[in-house]
């Protein structure tokens, strides 16, 4: 069947809004094991709807994550899309679950640890706790290849995980991820091919990945010439960015903050605000935003 499992990271946009013991925010402030030992107990009596993770999360990420899956197709593989979350661990998309807010995000109120070495700690309790299937076995399991389409905060914090990976000799493919590791083919992000591969900073990488299927040999994840056709069209394409961006008014930003509160669920963060402000090609300088924010958030 050549089957290619395919690892995204999930998205804070959910179809409905989480139980408030269902953000991370909610957690004793004690070590990260016992943590997620409280947080697992709560997924598991979890009260109200679940959803496949195919249905439950939702955005211009989470569809060019499940596009990725046609990228595969035409490339010659039987894809099995998986998701990497701080809330569930490492899951297939039919897997049933409940809304939450859970993040490796840091500053975000819903972040599950402080620093990179408790997000790792996070992530080994978490994957333990819930049972899931590693990145070394998923990949065995599905003829040794794997596919890692993953974030920098995310690819911290399942170090320890990519470091087996990369031991045991799979044919895995990292898009952007935090650094480059032996054993692991690397494609990290590069944000001068946004004007090529279209949208936003935050779907980047599943774009990247997407590009990288149409470009690799059938059926075959990896190849010195597919890496060599990759790099000429990288040194060809990419254009660095620069940066002009539009001011905006006190009450322009406001208004924007009021909105996308209101729209998304669970609220974002004020640092995500931020940059999705910038990512619509607007400006505004960053103690500016947190000082309408904070009236924002009062006056409601």
């Amino acid at each position: 069947m050549n089957e290619l499992p395919i690892v995204v990271t999930c998205t804070d946009r959910k179809t409905h809004p989480p139980d408030p013991l269902l953000q991370a925010r909610s957690l004793p402030g004690t070590s990260a094991a016992d943590r997620a030992q409280h947080w697992a107990a709560r997924l598991a009596t979890a009260q109200g709807p679940r959803r496949q993770l195919a249905d439950l999360y939702q955005g211009d990420q989470w569809h060019r994550a499940q596009a990725l899956a046609a990228a595969a197709v035409r490339a010659g593989f039987t894809p099995r899309l998986h998701v990497a979350s701080a809330g569930l661990g490492l899951s297939p998309v039919s897997r049933p679950a409940p809304s939450y807010s859970a993040t490796f995000s840091p500053r975000h109120a819903d972040s599950v640890a402080s620093s990179s070495t408790q997000t790792a700690d996070w992530w080994d309790h978490l994957q333990r706790l819930q049972g899931t299937v590693d990145l070394s076995r998923l990949a065995a399991q599905h003829g040794g290849r794997i596919l890692l389409v993953l974030s920098e905060t995310y690819a911290q914090a399942m170090h320890r995980e990519l470091a087996v990976l990369a031991a045991g000799g799979y044919d895995s493919v990292l898009i952007g991820g935090a650094r480059s590791i032996d054993g692991i083919t690397r494609i990290p992000a590069n944000s001068g091919l946004r004007r090529a591969l279209g949208g936003t900073l935050t779907s980047l990488n599943t774009r990247t990945a997407a590009a990288w299927l149409d470009n690799c040999t059938p059926g075959t994840l990896c190849t010195p010439s597919a890496m060599n056709r990759w790099n000429t069209w990288v040194e060809q394409t990419a254009v660095p960015e620069t940066y002009a961006r539009t001011p905006m008014s006190d009450g322009e930003v406001t208004a924007f903050i009021r909105e996308k509160t209101a729209a998304l669920q669970p609220a974002p963060s004020r640092t995500r605000l931020l940059r999705m402000l910038r990512a619509d090609g607007k400006a505004c300088e960053q103690k500016r935003f947190a000082d309408l924010y904070a009236q924002t958030m009062e006056s409601r």
